[in-house]
This record gives structure tokens, sequence and C-alpha cells, in this order.
């Protein structure tokens, strides 16, 4: 059977509170559309998968989280989507956005 998507896991952006999210926090709303930029190059996770809105960043996939999609990435395969589920100005900046990680289904609609 069709799905546009499969849910895959769920987690909260991490290193929010050190990059850029403040700024657009009042863009972001449930279903938003996130753009997941791997970082080979990173010095301190080769596996980093940096999470973007619209050009600005606002961290990274958790390091427990991030190796298969990395893995993926780095063979080429765009299978992934990100979407925002949560966002909660009131909680602590590492809690205030929480995302959905979901895979794409490329079968054919019948």
């Amino acid at each position: 059977m069709y799905e546009p998507s499969k849910h895959v896991a769920t987690y909260f952006i991490a290193g929010f509170q050190y990059w850029d999210g403040a700024l657009v926090i009042d863009k972001l709303k449930v279903g938003t559309k996130l753009d997941m930029v791997p970082e080979f190059d990173n010095p301190y996770d080769p596996n980093a998968i940096a999470i973007y809105y619209k050009g600005t960043k606002l961290g990274f996939m958790p390091k427990s989280e991030n190796s298969i999609p990395a893995l993926l990435a780095y063979y080429g395969h765009n299978v992934f989507k990100l979407r925002v589920l949560q966002v909660d100005k009131k909680a602590d900046p590492w809690e205030q956005v929480r995302v959905g990680l979901y895979v794409k289904d490329a079968r054919k609609k019948k």
C-alpha cells in the first residue's frame, strides 16, 4: 500500500540553543519542512547532519540518530524528510523544537 512517508524517529534538535533557531522560531509550525545538510567534514562528528529552515541553521540531528541517515546521504541516497512536530517557546532551548524523521515512499501510487 502506498504511503507518502513512514515515520522512523522523533527527537529534539540538538544544539538549538547555539545556532539561529531563536530568530525563526515564530515561523516554525507543526508540519513545517526542514532541510537536512550533511557535514562530513565536521570535526566533532563525521556523521553530523545540520538542520536548516530556509537557510537558517537550527542545529543538528542528534548524534544518537544520525548514523544511518549520514551513511545513506554519503552514498547519495535522499530517502528522508524532516518535519516539525512540536514547538514550545517556553521550554528549555534544547527542547523547544521536536522534529520527526520520515522515510519517503518511492513506490508508485496505485
